[in-house]
């Protein structure tokens, strides 16, 4: 008699989880502000890049275009959200992968333009 009652127990609780209902319109429009806001961060790498290549081609230090970039990139997310409104829904990973493509993104672009001059630093 304790098994059964038991076992009836167990279906209740198993049966009394449900799976919430899937908001389709919200994660589609989640994705596409990441999707925007990739965009957003792919142009500030590129207009970074350039920026960073120009300036250490002119002959400033190293340092000037790097901290520059330091700089942009730490605002960007400003910029962004001022842009668009609806980055509201960006959690803090999606931030931090976002700051992260910049970075990176910039420090690559920047010394494969540097490789490719014509003037040896």
């Amino acid at each position: 008699m304790a098994k059964k009652a038991r076992r009836k127990l167990e279906e209740e609780e198993a049966a009394a989880f449900e799976f919430p209902v899937f908001d389709e319109a919200a994660y589609a429009s989640k994705e596409f502000e990441l999707g925007t806001g990739l965009m957003l961060a792919g142009l500030f790498t590129v207009l970074l890049g350039v920026l960073g290549w120009v300036l250490t081609v002119a002959g400033l230090p190293s340092l000037v275009p790097f901290g520059i970039g330091l700089v942009v990139i730490g605002a960007s997310p400003f910029v962004i959200g001022r842009l668009r409104s609806a980055s509201s829904l960006f959690t803090k990973g999606d931030w931090a992968g976002l700051i992260m493509l910049e970075f990176f993104g910039f420090l690559a672009l920047w010394f494969l333009l540097l490789n490719l001059s014509p003037t040896a630093l």
